[in-house]
């Protein structure tokens, strides 16, 4: 009679550790892609993260421009370091966006070493305050990458201003840093280096 007892609270017990764990897998999901979009980590694809503005600058994402601050003109200028002998620089210069308005561009890269490189990019803000208001919906900075001897790349940059963003600010420059993964990941630029107008030659 004993023995019965104890079997029943042990069912009893495995039938509650079985349903916490179905809840926590359950949970598990939401759970990440909350995590996610808190640190901006791993969001690589525009279907997983919602924006408040449409496509511009060749992008091919057809979103509703309900909330694009048309009345703001905001400078981003793109700025590109690079830690070893490789390529790294973006396809232009700089755009002319409107807070909430969804752009892409292009970052260009070649290995020009006579060995494969795995490499990896930091980003860095300037001025500080407008890193919590920039937000990119895709961007190589989430990976690392493999580059052959002598191999080219192009990867973009998706990103949406938050149209809180203070008024006072009228240019933001977004800096990489690509630097060799097991070489040491370097600090990110305190000061990103002002981006000259234009195209990339």
């Amino acid at each position: 009679m004993a023995l019965k007892s104890e079997n029943r609270k042990m069912v009893s017990k495995l039938a509650v550790v079985a349903a916490g764990m179905f809840v926590f897998g359950y949970a598990l999901i939401p759970i990440y892609k909350h995590i996610c979009e808190v640190t901006g980590i791993n969001i690589l694809s525009l279907s997983e993260r919602q924006v408040p503005g449409g496509g511009s600058a060749g992008t091919d994402v057809n979103l509703a421009n309900t909330q694009v601050d048309t009345s703001r003109t905001i400078t981003v200028e793109f700025d590109a370091n690079a830690r070893g002998i490789w390529e790294f620089h973006p396809a232009v210069r700089s755009v002319q966006v409107h807070p909430g308005e969804l752009t892409k561009v292009m970052y260009e890269f070649q290995n020009v070493q006579n060995r494969r490189m795995a490499a990896q990019a930091i980003p860095s803000y300037a001025p500080r305050q407008a890193a919590a208001h920039f937000n990119k919906v895709e961007c190589f900075c989430f990976n690392q990458y493999t580059l052959e001897p002598g191999e080219k790349k192009q990867w973009p940059v998706a990103f949406v201003i938050d149209p809180k963003l203070s008024k006072d600010v009228t240019t933001i420059t977004l800096s990489y840093t690509f630097f060799e993964v097991g070489s040491g990941t370097p600090a990110a630029p305190t000061a990103a280096a002002p981006a000259r107008p234009g195209v990339a030659g």
